[in-house]
């Protein structure tokens, strides 16, 4: 172009502009397009002895790992082959002004029914690192689950070293009997929930389960190399604990955020949470278990109390050791500190690249309680307590899915199937962590579909406070749709809005999805509305979602086509004979007459 020559100051300025423009347009361009096809089909499996048909995407438990980076947008069209409905969701990924394609099935769709296709369209923006998909159906998410990786964006890099491969390790519940039966019958009933029969990582229990040694899933790795370990929790309703013997775990990342790094030798992970960690092979020779092993700090004891294992084993030219070393640092199964304990490191990287922006002032602010109590069943026939239906809930109510999704009702303003009055605080203020809530005013709930209704860009501040009704508080991990939020504060207890504000930390706190609420203690969480549609928020312990701790946010269109709802696709699954849409499906936990 000339300026190979000292020509002067203004051909430097022009080359500069050229590049600059050029670089630009490259990172516009790079942002790709991908397409991945799911067929959900029950496949026989083989495990602890027994084998049965499960419901799974492509053949495999876990499922396929989609594979995208920041900035780019992903097509999957999901082939239903089973035997009844199935929505996937797409957790922890935005979907900026794209709720007809974030997945909860009546919350923003009807469920993809046997014999016909859906295609999503998955919007990447902000998020980086690792995330995964599931089911957001009944309790299909058990089998119907896998990771999504979002690389940094082409010309950009992590903010660690980079590290010299990479794994995704999954962690899931199995069950000998069917899922959709225990679901039935535990919901139908009204009592408690069966619990798994092992934990699995990649699909194997490990090697301390009936028949499951000889496939124990075992990863090679190189002495000197370093791991970019990918966890993703998506266990039904427990929270692990998860270590690798001998080696130190360098944490970089949560729910497709950077953290400021954490040196540990041990994590703890809620259903619903992923991780990204460093581990580097630097021990002798030999074969380490990585251990995942579960968290409870409730009072029913009502828990899978095993624990599955996989191995980290070197390459190279020695004898296997008749055993692997076994990581003694590992928490025990109630070691409820040191849960505390390791989410109180958790903070924003907060650098100019990755900038913590945490809302500052706040124009809604909300306080929501977490329960567990019961529904009246008819004649006092149920198997929970007094005859009645285990129910859980926020403030005080516990959620009912509508027969069509709540999205289409609003979106046409279709009235009758939501009600838009889902209340800033709960009915009733009492010691909420007491031993004595034991009385029908605190543990009976109401039932309806209640939703907060937010305008476009408010800054919202929500306290989540743990309750003890019926002597059954324990870790809530709760998962907001659309939204990362910074949790701002945690605490024992019952929140104090005098003192516990002033503990709150505004300047680098982790930004998530997904955040356990401590058993009788409480959480803050800040996030700005900016993402209109509608917008799930529920427990992560499938039981608990399905019993009714949910609630949905609407938020309303901004003054712009750019901050308003994109239109609908032109083909939704149907909900039902009352759907626009046509169809005869009806929703399993539809408000009781």
């Amino acid at each position: 172009m000339g300026c190979f020559k000292p020509i002067g100051f203004f051909c430097s300025v022009f080359c500069f502009a050229v590049l600059v423009c050029f670089l630009l347009l490259q990172s516009e361009v790079e942002a790709s397009e991908l397409y991945y096809d799911f067929v959900l089909k029950e496949t026989n499996f083989t495990k602890l002895c027994s084998t049965k048909s499960a419901l799974v995407v492509n053949g495999s438990f876990p499922g396929p790992v989609i594979t995208a980076r920041k900035g780019d947008t992903v097509y999957v069209n999901v082939h239903n082959e089973g035997t009844y409905g199935v929505t996937i969701h797409w957790h922890g990924i935005k979907q900026p002004r794209n709720p007809w394609f974030d997945g909860p099935e009546y919350i923003t769709q009807c469920p993809i029914q046997p014999g016909t296709n859906f295609t999503y369209t998955v919007l990447l923006s902000s998020e980086e690192g690792t995330l995964f998909w599931h089911a957001h159906s009944d309790w299909t998410r058990a089998t119907v689950h896998g990771a999504f990786v979002i690389l940094p964006a082409e010309n950009t890099t992590y903010p660690f070293p980079e590290p010299d491969h990479e794994e995704v390790l999954v962690f899931a519940s199995w069950y000998k009997e069917d899922v959709p039966t225990l679901m039935d019958e535990a919901l139908k009933y009204g009592g408690l929930t069966t619990l798994s029969d092992s934990y699995a990582i990649n699909g194997q229990p490990g090697d301390f389960y009936e028949c499951s040694n000889e496939t124990t899933f075992r990863l090679a790795v190189d002495h000197g190399s370093t791991y970019l370990l990918r966890l993703v929790n998506s266990v039904q309703n427990t929270d692990m604990f998860f270590a690798i013997a001998d080696h130190n775990l360098t944490l970089v990342g949560v729910d497709g955020n950077y953290v400021k790094p954490v040196v540990t030798n041990y994590l703890m992970i809620t259903p619903g949470e992923t991780m990204d960690i460093l581990v580097t092979a630097t021990q002798p020779l030999g074969h380490y278990y990585m251990l995942i092993s579960p968290y409870f700090d409730g009072q029913a004891d009502d828990f899978d109390k095993s624990v599955t294992s996989a191995i980290f084993q070197y390459n190279g030219n020695y004898t296997p050791p008749s055993s692997p070393i076994y990581p003694d640092h590992i928490p025990g199964f109630y070691d409820i500190d040191a849960a505390r304990n390791f989410d109180r490191q958790l903070k924003s990287l907060a650098s100019p690249e990755h900038p913590a922006d945490v809302p500052q002032h706040i124009t809604t602010r909300m306080f929501i309680t977490l329960s567990i109590g019961m529904l009246r069943c008819p004649n006092d026939t149920c198997d929970g307590p007094d005859g009645n239906r285990l129910a859980s809930a926020m403030n005080n109510i516990s959620f009912a899915n509508p027969s069509i999704d709540v999205l289409q009702a609003y979106y046409r303003n279709v009235s009758g199937y939501f009600e838009a009055d889902f209340p800033d605080k709960p009915p009733t203020l009492f010691n909420f962590t007491t031993d004595e809530l034991m009385t029908d005013n605190v543990t009976l709930s109401d039932q309806g579909t209640r939703v907060k209704m937010l305008n476009y860009n408010e800054t919202v501040e929500i306290v989540f406070q743990g309750t003890n009704v019926m002597n059954s508080g324990e870790n809530h991990p709760v998962h907001l749709h659309g939204f990362k939020f910074y949790v701002v504060g945690t605490g024992v207890g019952n929140f104090d809005n005098v003192t516990d504000p002033l503990t709150y930390n505004l300047i680098d706190p982790p930004e998530l999805n997904t955040f356990p609420v401590p058993k009788d203690g409480w959480a803050t969480i800040r996030f700005v509305a900016d993402n209109p549609g509608v917008w799930f928020m529920h427990c992560h312990y499938d039981r608990h979602m399905s019993w009714g701790m949910d609630t949905a946010f609407i938020v309303r269109n901004g003054d712009t086509e750019e901050t308003s709802v994109r239109p609908p696709p032109d083909y939704m699954p149907s909900c039902g004979e009352n759907s626009i849409y046509g169809g005869d499906e009806q929703s399993m936990f539809q408000l009781e007459e």
